[in-house]
């Protein structure tokens, strides 16, 4: 029977269409996504390491155990959306890692998301070849 921490630190992270719900708690560094670990779910080490920058952030891999259910999107915005995600968790577990965590960018939503597609176009910006005869 497993027991459950006496705390756990809840964050959203968004980006693009993805969003990930972390939660956090004191423990051994262990990583799972949708009940896998890190990087069998991010297939490319880069995405891994990406998505857990928060916690190196802060040097805090190693002591906090990170539980994340993320849906839609691919595989880059999901890696962000967790990276947000963490990023808004450790901030309300401790609010003085919120200035190292703002200095190097992770408490901020990046806003891009994809642009509509136009009517009479073939994409959101493609027009259709123009023909003069």
């Amino acid at each position: 029977m497993t027991t459950t921490p006496a705390t756990i630190f809840a964050g959203t992270g968004r980006r693009k269409t993805a969003v990930a719900r972390v939660r956090l708690h004191e423990g051994t560094g262990k990583l799972l996504v949708n009940g896998r670990e890190f990087e069998r779910y991010f297939s490319h080490e880069n995405f891994a390491k990406q998505a857990y920058a928060p916690l190196l952030t802060v040097s805090l891999r190693d002591k906090i155990d990170v539980l994340v259910n993320v849906t839609g999107g691919g595989v880059s915005g999901q890696a962000g959306a967790v990276a947000h995600g963490i990023a808004r968790a450790l901030q309300k577990m401790n609010m003085e890692l919120r200035p190292a965590l703002k200095k190097a960018g992770h408490i901020k939503r990046d806003p891009r998301e994809k642009e509509r597609k136009k009517p009479g176009q073939p994409g959101a910006r493609k027009r259709f070849q123009f023909s003069k005869r």
